[in-house]
C-alpha cells in the first residue's frame, strides 16, 4: 500500500494532475470553480455512495441481490482503487498546505514588523504638520493688512497701465503709420476702441478718441489707395481687405474693387489670347469636307494602293496651333482665375464666416458677386477657346486638337473644387463634347467628299480607254466593257475598279476611325466621363459617323437612278452596275463588318436607341436592286432607241426584197454581248431553264399562221383582219403573261433577261405603229431569225425570246398589205450568210 502510494504522489507531480485530484475533491465536497458550495439538490438515494443520505446495509444488500459474483469483485477492485487514489490525493494536499502555511507565517511576521515601522512615521508626519499649521497661522495673522495694501496697489497698477495705454495710443499709432505696420495699429486701435467708447463722455478720453479716429481715417485711406495700387502683390491686398473689414469698410464695395482689380488682370491676358485670332478676322471659311481624291493608278484600279490619307489643312487663320492656343490659356488666364478665385473666397467668405464680421451676411453676398464675376469671365473665355477649336478644318492629325481640350477640361476641374456650383466646368464640358461632336461632322463631310471624288474618278476610268484591249480570253471575246457599244477600245476592268473602290473606301473609314479612337483613348480625362464616352461612342461615332457615312452611300447611289432621263442621262451605265454591285457587297459584308470593327474599337454600349444592322441592310440591298434594276433600264433603252430609229426612218411598204441581215441587228447582238461580258464581270451567271437541241433554228408559230393568211389572202377583206386578231388574242390567252419592268435577280440572266425584253418590247411597239408591205414583212423574218439565232443563248428561258419575236412577226404580218412570207430555208441561208 505504502509503495503504490508513493507511485500515486510521484504522478501527482505531471502536469494535469493535481487539477483532476483537486477537480475529484471539489465535487466530492460539492464546491464549485469559485470555491463557493454548489447549490444543488440533495440525492435522497440511499444507495448514493456521494450522497448524504448513502446507507451501506442498503447498498450491500442491493449489489449481493443485483450482481453476480464476478460483478461484486469488479466492484470490489474498483473501489479499492478509489480509496487508494483519494488517499494519495490526501497526502498529496496535505504537502502542499504545508508549504504555504509555512509561507503565509512568514508573510504575517514580515508584515508585523513593517507596520509597526510605518505607525512610527505616521506620528513624526503628523507632529510635523501640526507644528506648520501653527507657524502658518501665525504668519497669516502678521501680514493680513499688508495683503490688502498689496491687492490695492496692484489694482491701481494695472489702472495705471491701461491709462498709460491709452494716453500713449495715437503716438503709437503715428509710429506704427510711420512704419508702415498697420496690422500692428488695427490690432491696438481694436484693443482700446471699446474703453474709450465707454468713456467718451469724459473730455480726456474724448480728445483720445478724436486723435484715434483721425489716425485710423488716414490708416484707412492708405490702405485703399494700397488696395488700388495696381502694383501690390497677392498678399499685400489680401492683408489690405483683411484689414480695411476690420475697420468697418463696407464689405460690398470692398469684393467690387477687388474684383475689379482682378479683372482689370484677367481682361489683359483675354486680350491676349484674342490676338492670335483677330489677326486674320475676316479668313475664308475652310472647306470642311477636305480629303484628297483618289490617284489616277488607284482609280485605273491598282489593287495595291488601298490606303489613301486625308490632307491635314492647316488652319490659316491663328499663328500657333490649337495646343498652344489652350496651353497658354490654361497657363496664363484659368491659372489666375483661381487665384483671384482662391484669395477672393479666403477673404470675404471663409475669412467672414467667423468672428463679428459673421453676422453682417458677407459670405453670401460676396458668394454671388463672385459667381457673377467668373461667370462673365468664364464665357467670355469660351468664346475665344471655341472660336479657335473652329479653326481647326482639318481632319488629318487629331492628336493637337485631343492633348488640347484635355488639358482644357483639365484645368476646369480645379475650377470646379475651388468654385462648387458653379456652371463653369459644365460650359467648358459642353465645349468638349461640341468640339468633339464638331469633328466627327467633318469627318463625316470628308468621307462623303471622298466618296463622291472616288467616283468621279470611277467615272473618268470608265470614259477613258486604254491602250491595250482586254484580252480576248480574259473579257469574254473582247466585248466591251462600256456602256456604250461605240467605242472599240476596252476601258478599265469592272472588277478592279470596283475592288480599289471598295479598298479605298473601307481604308479612308478605318483611318478615320484610328483617328477619332483618340478622343477615347484612355489617357484622356474627359474620356472616361459618362456624360461624354457613352453618346459620343454610341450617337457620335456609330450614328453620326458611319451609319451616316452608310446611308449616304445609299442615298447617293439612288441618286443616280434619279437624275437620269429617259436616254439614261449623263451616268454610265457601267457605273450603275458598278455601284450596284458595290451595295450588294456592303449588304452581304461589309456593313456588318464595318459596324463590328466599330463597336469593338470604341466598346458601344447600345443604352440608347440604334440603327441596327438588319435595316442598314435592308437600305443597301435596296438600294442595289434599284441601281440594277435602272441599269436594265437604262441599257434596255439604248438599244431601244437603235431599233426605234431603225423602224422609224425606213419605208417598210416599198422596201427591196431582202438580201442580208440588218446592220442594227447585228449592233444588237454586238451590245448585247457587250453588255452580257460587262454584268458577268460583276455577278454570277444564274440559272437557266434547260434549252432544245435546235434553239438556234427553232421556227416561229407565227410563220405557220402567215401561211394561212397566205390561203385566205385572195378573200382579204376588211373583215378578215377581225377574224385574224380574234385567233391571235385567243393564242395570247394561254401564252405566259411577260412582265416586262419586273425587278431583276442579282445574276447576270435576269440581268440580260430584263434588258432584252424591254429591247424586244421597244421594238414589238414601234412594228405595230407601222404598215409593211411584203417586202418589208420579209425583212421583219429574216431580223427576227437573227436575232433568235443568238439572243436566246442570254435569257433564262428561251421561249421568252421566241415568244416576243413571235410576236413581232405577227404584228408585222397583221399590218403587212401584201402578206406573203418568205420561206424559211431562204432565211436561214440570209442569216448564215449575214
Amino acid at each position: 500500500m505504502d509503495g503504490e502510494a508513493d507511485g500515486l504522489v510521484q504522478l501527482s507531480e505531471d502536469s494535469g494532475r493535481p487539477r483532476r485530484v483537486h477537480g475529484m475533491l471539489k465535487l466530492y465536497y460539492g464546491i464549485n470553480k469559485e470555491g463557493k458550495a454548489a447549490e444543488q439538490a440533495e440525492s435522497l438515494d440511499p444507495c448514493d455512495i456521494n450522497g448524504a443520505h448513502f446507507n451501506p446495509d442498503l447498498f450491500l444488500n442491493k449489489l449481493r441481490r443485483e450482481c453476480s459474483l464476478a460483478e461484486l469483485m469488479d466492484q470490489e477492485t474498483c473501489m479499492v482503487k478509489q480509496i487508494r487514489s483519494l488517499d494519495s490525493d490526501m497526502q498529496t494536499l496535505v504537502y502542499e498546505n504545508y508549504n504555504k502555511f509555512i509561507s503565509a507565517t512568514d508573510t504575517i511576521r514580515k508584515m508585523k514588523n513593517d507596520f509597526k515601522k510605518m505607525e512610527d512615521e505616521m506620528d513624526c508626519l503628523s507632529a510635523n504638520m501640526s507644528a506648520i499649521t501653527e507657524f502658518s497661522a501665525r504668519i497669516s495673522g502678521t501680514l493680513q493688512d499688508q495683503h490688502e495694501q498689496i491687492t490695492k496697489l496692484s489694482g491701481v497698477h494695472t489702472l495705471l497701465r491701461k491709462l498709460q495705454f491709452l494716453f500713449e495710443l495715437p503716438a503709437r499709432l503715428n509710429k506704427c503709420l510711420e512704419l508702415q505696420a498697420y496690422a500692428q495699429a488695427v490690432r491696438s486701435h481694436r484693443r482700446a476702441r471699446c474703453v474709450l467708447q465707454q468713456y467718451s463722455h469724459l473730455p480726456s478720453f474724448k480728445g483720445i478718441q478724436d486723435d484715434c479716429h483721425a489716425i485710423m481715417d488716414k490708416l484707412a485711406q492708405e490702405l485703399r489707395q494700397k488696395f488700388r495700387d495696381g502694383g501690390s502683390s497677392a498678399k499685400d491686398l489680401s492683408e489690405c481687405v483683411e484689414l480695411l473689414l476690420q475697420l468697418d469698410e463696407p464689405a460690398e464695395e470692398l469684393c467690387d474693387k477687388f474684383l475689379s482689380h482682378a479683372q482689370s488682370r484677367l481682361e489683359t491676358d483675354l486680350q491676349g489670347l484674342e490676338a492670335e485670332i483677330r489677326p486674320y478676322p475676316s479668313a475664308p471659311a475652310v472647306k470642311d469636307a477636305s480629303a484628297p481624291r483618289l490617284s489616277s493608278t488607284a482609280a485605273a484600279g491598282s489593287p495595291t494602293d488601298n490606303s489613301p490619307k486625308m490632307s491635314t489643312i492647316p488652319s490659316p487663320t491663328s499663328n500657333t496651333d490649337i495646343l498652344e492656343f489652350i496651353d497658354r490659356g490654361c497657363n496664363e488666364f484659368v491659372s489666375s482665375l483661381c487665384l483671384v478665385i482662391a484669395s477672393y473666397q479666403e477673404l470675404f467668405i471663409n475669412h467672414a464666416q467667423t468672428g463679428e464680421l459673421a453676422s453682417k451676411n458677407i459670405p453670401q453676398m460676396a458668394n454671388g458677386k463672385l459667381q457673377a464675376f467668373v461667370g462673365d469671365l468664364a464665357a467670355r473665355y469660351f468664346s475665344l477657346v471655341e472660336r479657335r477649336i473652329q479653326e481647326e478644318k482639318g481632319v488629318g492629325d487629331n492628336s493637337l486638337l485631343v492633348r488640347a481640350l484635355d488639358r482644357f477640361h483639365r484645368r476646369l476641374q480645379a475650377v470646379a473644387k475651388l468654385l462648387p456650383g458653379s456652371p463653369v466646368p459644365n460650359q467648358g464640358t459642353e465645349i468638349v463634347i461640341r468640339a468633339a461632336t464638331e469633328r466627327v461632322k467633318q469627318y463625316l463631310s470628308a468621307l462623303q467628299s471622298f466618296y463622291m471624288d472616288s467616283l468621279t474618278d470611277v467615272r473618268q476610268a470608265l470614259a477613258t480607254p486604254r491602250l491595250s484591249v482586254v484580252s480576248a480570253s480574259g473579257a469574254g471575246g473582247g466585248a466591251l466593257l462600256g456602256g456604250s457599244a461605240s467605242s472599240r477600245d476596252a476601258p478599265n476592268s469592272l472588277p478592279e475598279l470596283l475592288s480599289s473602290l471598295s479598298a479605298s473606301i473601307l481604308n479612308q473609314i478605318k483611318s478615320v476611325l484610328a483617328s477619332v479612337h483618340l478622343f477615347t483613348a484612355k489617357d484622356i480625362a474627359f474620356s472616361n466621363k459618362p456624360y461624354f464616352k457613352g453618346e459620343f461612342c454610341s450617337q457620335g461615332v456609330r450614328e453620326s459617323l458611319v451609319v451616316s457615312f452608310i446611308k449616304f452611300v445609299c442615298q447617293s447611289s439612288r441618286q443616280f437612278c434619279e437624275s437620269a432621263g429617259d436616254k439614261g442621262g449623263s451616268t454610265p451605265p457601267a457605273l450603275l452596275l458598278l455601284l450596284s454591285r458595290l451595295c450588294l457587297d456592303y449588304e452581304t459584308s461589309t456593313i456588318s463588318y464595318i459596324l463590328t470593327l466599330t463597336d469593338e474599337q470604341f466598346l458601344v454600349q447600345h443604352h440608347s436607341p440604334v440603327t441596327p444592322v438588319t435595316t442598314l441592310c435592308t437600305e443597301a440591298r435596296e438600294a442595289a436592286q434599284k441601281l440594277l434594276n435602272h441599269y436594265v433600264k437604262v441599257q434596255g433603252l439604248i438599244i431601244s432607241q437603235m431599233l426605234r430609229k431603225s423602224v422609224e426612218t425606213r419605208d417598210w411598204v416599198n422596201t427591196i426584197e431582202p438580201r442580208n441581215v440588218r446592220a442594227v441587228m447585228k449592233r444588237v447582238v454586238e451590245d448585247t454581248t457587250s453588255i452580257d461580258v460587262q454584268v458577268g464581270l460583276l455577278y454570277e451567271e444564274g440559272v437557266r431553264k434547260a434549252h432544245s437541241s435546235d434553239s438556234s433554228k427553232r421556227t416561229f408559230s407565227v410563220y405557220s399562221s402567215s401561211r394561212q393568211q397566205a390561203r385566205y389572202a385572195a378573200s382579204y377583206t376588211p373583215s378578215a383582219p377581225m377574224d385574224t386578231n380574234l385567233l391571235s388574242n385567243i393564242h395570247k390567252l394561254f401564252s405566259e403573261r411577260i412582265d416586262i419592268f419586273s425587278s431583276v435577280e442579282f445574276n447576270k440572266v435576269s440581268v440580260i433577261t430584263g434588258i432584252i425584253k424591254i429591247s424586244l418590247k421597244t421594238f414589238l411597239e414601234c412594228v405595230r405603229l407601222r404598215t409593211f408591205g411584203r417586202y418589208g414583212l420579209q425583212q421583219i423574218q429574216v431580223d427576227c431569225h437573227y436575232l433568235q439565232m443568238y439572243l436566246w443563248r442570254f435569257v433564262s428561258d428561251e421561249n421568252l425570246v421566241h415568244f416576243l419575236l413571235d410576236e413581232i412577226v405577227g404584228s408585222s404580218a397583221h399590218r403587212c398589205l401584201d402578206p406573203a412570207p418568205m420561206e424559211q430555208s431562204v432565211i436561214e441561208v440570209i442569216c448564215e450568210r449575214g
